[in-house]
């Protein structure tokens, strides 16, 4: 059974940085593309970031540069280090995973990040 817990939400004040982690169960997660995903209240999931097996990482363009994803093996846990938030990524953020598998979809419960004064 495939499981993404994603403690580390919270309310941060703009400008300010927060990290989120999501430990994973149930895959190998060292083969495993991972990935985050946000979406706002009233509109659709948008892929942040994403990181493969091979450690190259993607970004959204309004994420470059301030939003760093990484993942220790070891620990079977990918993090998202966010900088510079902006009140309009006010979002609930979602781990994801292909668990390994092409076409695989996994999800995490996901985390309420606020991003206000």
């Amino acid at each position: 059974q495939v499981q993404l817990v994603e403690p580390g939400g919270g309310l941060v004040q703009p400008g300010g940085s927060l990290r989120l982690s999501c430990a994973a169960s149930g895959i190998v997660f060292s083969i495993s593309s991972m990935g985050w995903y946000h979406q706002a209240p009233g509109k659709e999931r948008e892929l942040v970031a994403r990181i493969t097996r091979g450690y190259g990482t993607y970004y959204a363009g309004s994420v470059k540069g301030r939003f760093t994803i990484s993942r220790d093996n070891a620990k079977n846990t990918v993090y998202l280090q966010m900088n510079s938030l902006k009140p309009e990524e006010t979002a609930v953020y979602y781990c994801y995973t292909n668990g390994g598998t092409p076409g695989g979809e996994y999800w995490g419960q996901g985390t309420q990040v606020t991003v206000s004064s």
